[in-house]
């Protein structure tokens, strides 16, 4: 069997990253190289590592503003990693509880000389934060019920969640109506990004923390 080859870079990535081209074209090479041998993505993802995971994530970017943004289980820096290149002009705190991966972070971090992330090994429920976050990302993760809980604490009062999901995301929003009471969400919407972009739409929960 031959060894899987890495996808070559689809014509969108110039688009999406603009000026920061050259450090996602470093992550992702990095991310290639090392990424299965540390369990951090699956041996069948490298033919499809820009188009299903490096620019599923970055077409979010848009959805941030400049303020504090918590990546909830950062794991190989998806979506992290991808969003702190794409908008350098936002503070990203990447929250991973595996020892493993916080050191991949860090050394992602140190490599590609990205200022504006810092990484905290913890779990969602024991993270202890210098101030509340302006808004967190999360993705594969969870279930939307079982994110609530874990992310809503971590966000300033009209603090945004925006959580990755796949293409339950209204079901698993229509499950999650007394968490999303208890927290107080509101604003709780689906939306859909990349039509047209990318081969696969990327679908995002987002809502308001009162």
């Amino acid at each position: 069997m031959e060894p899987a080859v890495l996808e070559i870079e689809p014509a969108a990535a110039a688009e999406l990253f603009g000026s920061q081209i050259d450090a996602i074209r470093a992550f992702t090479n990095n991310l290639a190289d090392q990424g299965e041998i540390l369990g951090l993505i699956g041996p069948l993802e490298l033919p499809r590592l820009w188009s299903r995971h490096i620019l599923n994530c970055a077409i979010v970017a848009p959805l941030l503003r400049p303020g504090f943004v918590g990546d909830v289980g950062s794991g190989a820096g998806l979506p992290g990693l991808v969003l702190a290149i794409a908008r350098p002009d936002v503070n990203f705190v990447l929250i991973e509880p595996m020892e493993r991966r916080v050191a991949w972070l860090n050394d992602q971090v140190a490599s590609l000389q990205l200022a504006n992330v810092s990484v905290v090994r913890a779990r969602a429920e024991d993270a202890r934060l210098a101030h509340p976050l302006d808004q967190v990302t999360a993705r594969a993760v969870s279930a939307f019920s079982k994110l609530i809980p874990l992310t809503a604490p971590l966000l300033r009062t009209g603090g945004e969640l925006i959580l990755m999901k796949g293409e339950g995301a209204q079901r698993e929003i229509d499950a999650a109506a007394k968490p999303v009471r208890k927290y107080r969400l509101r604003d709780v919407e689906v939306i859909t990004l990349g039509a047209g972009v990318l081969p696969e739409v990327t679908r995002v929960i987002r809502a308001t923390v009162d």
